[in-house]
């Protein structure tokens, strides 16, 4: 029915950009100057939109229509890095705001001084999971530090992994005696946001020893049902890494978020660029990337790998 679903939703959807045209069109055959501008700018519109339907073409892999789930971790560099963390977390936000698809934090770990620790984000809407597995590996900064009293330069990295969101069926079976649930509580940064009953989850898969841990909601419940979302991930990427017979193929093969194995490099200091070193693909606006402004990198990641 899902399919079925996407399917008419596709149709439609080409149904009413082919409408956009033909009225488009039929303005334009007036030949009114008052309306130049008007024109030009829905045709402008069409055009984007023609753009990002002929890149949805680069996505046939088995996920990539569905939703995502991305998870940041603070790598080496301190309190600096955990505040990148949390800078990456906004431009994820932001991304995922512009382009139309809804987000869900489903857990987050804070860090002691600034920043946090970790984050996974929920991406939901066509085709995230297919766009932002561009995104997974090492992100590294380069700034003049605001936790350094003599602000210097600082080098930051943080680890991106985005995994496929799997719906709780056949599709992906977790036998009951293959996990270990332990509950606690969650972790906060004090005071009221203490949580004084136990409702985090780690959830332990002792065939892989993969360990999932979700604490952001206040219910037990929903912690345990976020948490085997992202176990049935981690399991559907691990499966279609051994039928591709390649390590990297969905989930990427793990690099430590450090220096030399980063995928992306964000410059703000001597000089500012965005720059992705598998593609090339170089963007100077470092402040537009950083509120959203990513899909020039996914664009080109994704005729990279084509």
């Amino acid at each position: 029915m899902k399919k079925l679903a996407d399917t008419r939703n596709e149709i439609e959807s080409w149904e009413k950009l082919e409408k956009r045209i033909y009225d488009l069109f039929e303005l334009a055959q007036l030949e009114d100057d008052s309306m130049t501008a008007e024109i030009e700018q829905e045709a402008e519109a069409i055009q984007q939109e023609l753009d990002r339907r002929e890149l949805s073409t680069l996505l046939g892999g088995p996920y990539d229509r569905g939703n995502a789930l991305l998870t940041i971790n603070a790598g080496a560099g301190g309190t600096d890095s955990q505040d990148w963390a949390s800078i990456l977390q906004r431009m994820y936000l932001r991304w995922a705001e512009r382009s139309g698809y809804a987000t869900d934090i489903i857990d987050l770990t804070e860090g002691e001084e600034a920043g946090i620790k970790t984050t996974t984000i929920a991406v939901n809407g066509q085709y995230a999971y297919g766009y932002l597995r561009a995104e997974k590996g090492v992100h590294r900064l380069v700034r003049l530090s605001p936790f350094d009293s003599a602000h210097r330069r600082h080098t930051s990295f943080a680890q991106v992994e985005v995994l496929p969101e799997i719906e709780d069926d056949a599709e992906i079976i977790i036998a009951p005696d293959d996990v270990r649930i332990d509950i606690f509580k969650s972790s906060g940064a004090g005071g009221q946001n203490v949580q004084k009953n136990a409702t985090a989850i780690r959830l332990t898969h002792i065939p892989t020893g993969i360990v999932v841990t979700c604490q952001n909601e206040r219910s037990q419940m929903q912690n345990r049902e976020n948490a085997f979302r992202v176990l049935r991930g981690r399991l559907a990427a691990i499966r279609q890494e051994e039928q591709d017979k390649q390590l990297g193929e969905l989930r990427g093969e793990y690099q430590k978020a450090e220096w030399g194995s980063q995928i992306r490099s964000y410059v703000l200091h001597p000089y500012q660029m965005v720059k992705d070193h598998r593609t090339e693909f170089e963007a100077g606006n470092t402040q537009g990337v950083l509120d959203g402004d990513i899909d020039g990198f996914i664009e080109s990641y994704l005729r990279w790998k084509k």
